[in-house]
């Protein structure tokens, strides 16, 4: 079973998350208390354990919220997943995928910080289609 192993925020765009191990997706906007979150197609990032052990297995040092992602699922390739793909977190929550990784127009502060950054490879980006409180340890499926 897939589940989820982090969730992060941040109150600034391009910098590291912070692991807070729960917080709420609020529909048609994101995590609350992130700077991400809006009425936008970028709400929520999701970026897969895996990815980030590879990261480390080549000797990367990062903790949970390096890459500016908001969530980090272990048990699904993120960035395989195709856009319009539907994920249910638990029991409630429905996120849809907008994005596949994004362009870095400019190295950010968590390329400086780390060496590299991984989120415009690997991570995806989703709305909120029906919110509720997530926790590490949910489930996360495809739907």
């Amino acid at each position: 079973m897939s589940k989820i192993v982090a969730v992060c925020i941040s109150e600034k765009k391009g910098t590291q998350k912070k692991s807070v191990n729960e917080g709420v997706l609020i529909e048609n906007f994101g995590l609350e208390g992130d700077a991400h979150a809006g009425n936008w197609h970028r709400q929520v990032s999701l970026i897969s354990k895996q990815k980030i052990d590879e990261f480390k297995s080549r000797g990367g040092s990062v903790v949970d919220g390096d890459f500016g992602e908001n969530i980090i699922v272990d048990g699904i390739d993120c960035a395989k997943l195709p856009v319009g793909t539907k994920l249910k977190i638990g029991e409630e929550i429905v996120l849809e995928v907008t994005q596949i990784g994004k362009e870095c127009h400019s190295h950010c502060a968590i390329y400086h910080s780390v060496g590299d950054c991984i989120m415009p490879r690997e991570g995806i980006f989703t709305v909120v289609l029906k919110g509720g409180k997530v926790r590490v340890g949910d489930s996360i499926e495809i739907i």
